[in-house]
């Protein structure tokens, strides 16, 4: 399934980010946690150049401890994302989460020019509803930016200034959440709308759930059953929603499940952590997508040149 949701602002946030990015010293990428892979926007990783960039995964409340562990591992030591400098992980439902932040940029950037005072700036990025207005209002001490449970809150970049002496070495300009045009990757595409990075709205919430729940039975099974119930069904992730929408009472006409309200008790619970800690890709899994997201570029490539040599072929015989 391709996903195609891209609002008008954020082609146009994506011009003015290209256009800031000469008065700007470091990135810092804001990444979920549950998807470290699936949330990185490659866009994005264009935008950085050579400027040192810190990426920061959150939501790791809802995530599996163990394994935003692996994905730190991973994106640190260069598998993962080879163009991660450094990656840390904050909890930001934690007031002082984001406290040792500016001594890592501090680390990772080194000195400041002698030669220009005052203080640089960082630009916070990020695709849609990863945390990036809850981030700088950590750091800011005070609400600057907007926050919400839907995506695309933040609509225009904005500068803000920190307190204190973090002040005096740093300030911060914030970026609209920003999405890419076509998300290749059918699996990335199932976990940014279960995580609620696309909007309800631009994709049927029965796939979603479908998706999500076949993403689950493997690794988390048990918390599904303690969830729900046990005895769910094996394998079929189809009829796992459907066990559930009965167990739930999430029924239509004639008794017969219906599937969105079904699945949209799934995300929520999913999105709110009711479900348990749960990260829906690994380092590996990553790896293995990234191979076929290459293979599926020179599928589409090489069925472009066949439709090229076929329309020659007929122009010349005409």
């Amino acid at each position: 399934m391709a996903i195609q949701w891209y609002p008008g602002h954020m082609h146009k946030a994506g011009r003015e980010m290209r256009a800031a990015l000469r008065e700007v010293h470091a990135l810092i990428e804001v990444r979920d946690a549950r998807l470290p892979w699936s949330s990185a926007n490659p866009v994005l990783a264009e935008l950085g150049d050579e400027r040192p960039r810190l990426v920061v995964l959150t939501r790791i409340d809802l995530a599996d401890p163990e394994l935003t562990a692996s994905w730190l591992d991973a994106l640190n030591h260069g598998s993962g994302d080879g163009l991660v400098q450094e990656a840390i992980a904050l909890n930001l439902t934690l007031e002082n989460a984001s406290t040792g932040l500016p001594r890592t940029l501090d680390a990772l950037t080194g000195p400041a020019p002698t030669n220009r005072p005052g203080p640089r700036t960082a630009m916070i990025v990020g695709i849609p509803n990863v945390g990036k207005s809850t981030l700088i209002n950590r750091l800011a001490g005070r609400t600057i930016a907007r926050t919400g449970n839907e995506p695309a809150v933040t609509k225009r970049q904005q500068s803000i200034a920190l307190p204190g002496n973090v002040g005096e070495r740093w300030r911060l300009r914030d970026t609209p959440g920003v999405l890419w045009p076509n998300v290749e990757n059918p699996r990335s595409g199932y976990r940014l709308a279960a995580s609620g990075a696309i909007r309800d709205t631009a994709i049927e919430s029965d796939d979603v759930g479908v998706a999500l729940i076949e993403e689950l039975l493997p690794r988390y099974r048990s918390l599904l059953e303690q969830r729900y119930g046990d005895g769910l069904p094996e394998h079929e992730p189809v009829a796992v929603l459907e066990e559930i929408g009965h167990r739930r009472g999430c029924l239509g006409g004639g008794g017969l499940v219906d599937f969105d309200r079904a699945a949209r008790l799934v995300l929520d619970d999913f999105r709110s952590g009711r479900l348990g800690r749960i990260t829906l890709e690994t380092p590996q899994m990553a790896e293995e997508e990234a191979i076929g997201i290459i293979q599926l570029r020179a599928q589409k490539e090489a069925s472009k040149e066949a439709r090229k040599k076929k329309s020659a072929r007929r122009k010349s015989s005409s």
